[in-house]
């Protein structure tokens, strides 16, 4: 999956207020607090779990879950990060506008 984990790294960091740190032994994207994390060990698809998504305003069909917190958005291959690059890129601007 490395060749997907990269390209979604890549789409959100195209945003310049985004930055990558490790945290848990994962990527971790952050802008004023943490906005995602890859889970590492997965290996049918990219997992990146948005630690509050819940919060995140706006409507987002990829994000999956349904607690309190947090959200899932899977990566099955490079196809289908190009269908949800405009939807991630689009969650990356309301993090950053929800966090001002």
């Amino acid at each position: 999956m490395k060749p997907v984990v990269q390209a979604v790294r890549d789409a959100i960091l195209e945003n310049p207020k985004m930055e990558e740190v490790i945290k848990w032994q994962a990527p971790t994207f952050i802008y004023k607090g943490n906005l995602a994390s890859f889970f590492p060990k997965s290996k049918a698809h990219a997992s990146l779990m948005f630690h509050i998504g819940a919060q995140i305003p706006g409507s987002f069909p990829s994000l999956e879950g349904t607690g309190e917190t947090g959200r899932i958005m899977k990566f099955t291959d490079l196809e289908d990060v190009e269908k949800k690059k405009k939807e991630l890129e689009e969650i990356v601007a309301a993090w950053i506008k929800l966090k001002g």
